[in-house]
């Protein structure tokens, strides 16, 4: 079942003729890619303006595709991919569901039941807690018996929302509630199951697509070890750990488990590998997954359209053997996710306005990107902007077309992670296939990176002329003052047609100046630059009071979101590390906590606030 280059015509099954895609970003613009391929009509709704809809509403989003007089409509991932109920309301409509039937997603959306169906048919499941009893006190004599840590996990949805690793008792009953929280919010239901936390294993899943007849076949395994807080960074096809004998049992335990649920579509098994050659199943993604470009790149098939022609009634014509021939032939690929969001502070979320962009080419490249030059990065969606994905003939070449790709991409205007995923793919665990899933905790940030990322004279340089202030000086050179994002300050001297610290033009950064500010490729990271105002008494006199450890501290966001709870009240003492306030951003919540210990002097939010990154939320004094 490649992909035709032709439209529809040739499709055995009844061609479909118009596709409303239920999602936005990325994933919509990769969808009508092969739409258009496929001579395909696409709709995409809009998501945002006057006209925008609300992808969470079920009703609504029906209607629309009605409307548009779409015969299918696809999900995408996230959102409503692996909404059950969408899933029926959409047959019931009389309109095609491109994804699995709602049967089976119902079977693998509740974790709890996904793993008691997983021991039935002897697949081995990490072990943990998957029963009724929600209560906490049921919990924690659940975590008790399993033995600590613990990973509490929502039982339903996935993505990584809502998980919590636990490794003293005493830190339960506040995970349990923030986890309850975040599962209701992400996927309408605060279910829990609570599993061993395994330390150091690999994360493998296994891409599986069955038709309408029962017939199965497996695509090779994608390893997705490199993480963090629980959510994919960095994912390739190979796994660099997988043996042939270990491919075999994934691929039989992924058929297996799907082929008891009556699949139909493209889905992914996801489980846990041991450098014991130990597999323990996780759970089912019953959706495109983010990652399925690597795959598709090994394999030279377009996952969408696998997608579409089962909806439509094909069977798949291929055999387990042919796909494997043609995978083993298929080389090596490699995925890095670029998100909006500040990895060198702790990878919280970030906003922005894209005011630059520049996208890699070249053979092997392959950029997935749902974000353009003067686009508003909010905070109501996933951080994710865009997936960049290098294909070689081997490990070593897609590695190494990736770290070129990436350092040819800017991304100006907002802070994303393009500087660490720059670092990480010459990380030497990471070139050499050694990264397990707590590998980044571990060697992230590395020891030097404060010299690493210290911002260079050419980046200062670069900026002062580009904001074109400051003092021009008799028979000396122009005279800036600036103050950067990270609050240093430097003044700095350009002489004409010179910018310091760069011998050629070529080593000039890329900039782009917006509302007085000019943003900077700082190594691959948007620093921003505005001319600083001058010194005065009362700026002196604040700054010499925040370095003084005796005196008030101001408490700052240090991410835009949402107050979804203060914990203090004006007058309380409270200790080093106590929670102030909770904020709610992409729907990940972050606990702000007190630096030291003092009283609550003042507050300066409330809950269902919304606040900015560096809003002062509240001061504390000794």
């Amino acid at each position: 079942m490649r992909p035709r280059t032709s439209g529809t015509e040739g499709w055995s099954g009844t061609p479909i003729r118009h596709l409303f895609v239920a999602n936005r970003g990325e994933i919509a613009r990769r969808i009508g890619r092969t739409c258009e391929r496929l001579q395909i009509r696409l709709t995409v709704p809009e998501t945002t303006g006057p006209r925008a809809l609300d992808l969470l509403d079920i009703e609504a989003v029906v209607a629309a595709a009605r409307a548009a007089g779409a015969d299918a409509i696809h999900p995408g991932f996230g959102f409503l991919a692996e909404n059950a109920d969408f899933a029926a309301a959409v047959e019931a409509a009389g309109i095609r569901w491109i994804g699995p039937p709602p049967a089976a997603i119902r079977a693998m959306g509740d974790k709890a039941a996904a793993r008691r169906l997983a021991t039935g048919l002897d697949v081995p499941v990490v072990p943990g807690y998957d029963g009724e009893d929600q209560s906490d006190a049921g919990l924690e004599e659940a975590a008790a018996a399993i033995g600590y840590p613990v990973l509490v996990k929502p039982a339903a949805g996935g993505g990584g929302k809502g998980m919590r690793i636990v490794r003293v008792t005493s830190g339960l009953r506040d995970a349990l509630a923030s986890a309850r929280r975040e599962a209701a919010a992400a996927f309408g239901d605060p279910r829990l199951i609570l599993e061993r936390f395994a330390e150091g294993p690999r994360h493998v899943e296994v891409q599986v697509l069955f038709d309408r007849f029962g017939n199965g076949i497996h695509l090779g395994e994608r390893d997705c070890s490199i993480q963090r807080r629980h959510q994919k960074i960095l994912e390739e096809t190979p796994s660099p750990a997988v043996t042939p004998r270990v491919r075999e049992r994934l691929g039989a335990a992924a058929l297996r488990l799907a082929g008891a649920v009556g699949y139909a579509s493209a889905g992914t098994c996801e489980f846990l590998l041991t450098d014991g050659g130990e597999v323990f199943f996780l759970e089912m993604n019953t959706r495109l997954q983010v990652e399925h470009p690597v795959t598709e790149l090994v394999t030279g098939r377009d996952l969408v359209a696998d997608q579409l022609r089962i909806a439509s009634g094909e069977p798949l014509g291929e055999t387990q053997a042919e796909v494997d021939a043609g995978r083993a032939a298929g080389g090596h690929a490699v995925e890095v996710r670029l998100y909006a969001e500040d990895a060198e502070n702790g990878f919280l979320p970030a906003t922005g306005r894209v005011e630059r962009l520049r996208w890699p080419s070249g053979p092997g490249i392959r950029v997935d990107s749902g974000i353009d030059e003067g686009d508003e990065v909010t905070g109501r969606f996933d951080p994710m902007l865009a997936k960049v994905i290098a294909h070689g003939a081997d490990r070593e070449e897609a590695l190494d077309r990736l770290a070129a790709a990436l350092d040819a991409t800017v991304v100006l205007g907002l802070t994303t992670n393009l500087r660490f995923l720059r670092w990480l793919v010459r990380e030497p665990l990471v070139r050499n296939g050694q990264a397990r899933i707590d590998t980044l905790d571990q060697i992230w940030p590395p020891d030097d990176w404060a010299s690493r990322a210290a911002i260079p004279d050419v980046a200062w340089a670069s900026a002062a002329r580009a904001l074109g202030g400051g003092g021009w000086r008799l028979n000396a050179p122009a005279r800036s003052r600036l103050l950067a994002d990270d609050r240093s300050e430097r003044v700095v001297e350009l002489e004409l047609g010179h910018t310091a610290g760069a011998r050629t033009a070529t080593e000039l950064p890329a900039i782009a100046v917006a509302e007085e500010t000019a943003y900077v490729d700082v190594g691959g990271l948007s620093v921003g630059f505005r001319l600083a105002p001058p010194p005065d008494v009362d700026r002196a006199a604040r700054a010499a009071v925040a370095h003084h450890a005796g005196g008030p501290a101001e408490v700052t966001a240090p991410m835009p979101g949402s107050v979804l709870a203060v914990h203090v009240a004006v007058g309380v003492t409270i200790d080093a590390g106590d929670p102030i306030v909770t904020i709610e951003a992409m729907k990940m919540e972050h606990v702000v906590v007190a630096p030291f210990t003092g009283t609550v002097a003042e507050l300066r939010i409330t809950p269902a606030e919304q606040v900015a990154r560096g809003q002062v939320l509240a001061i504390l004094e000794p």
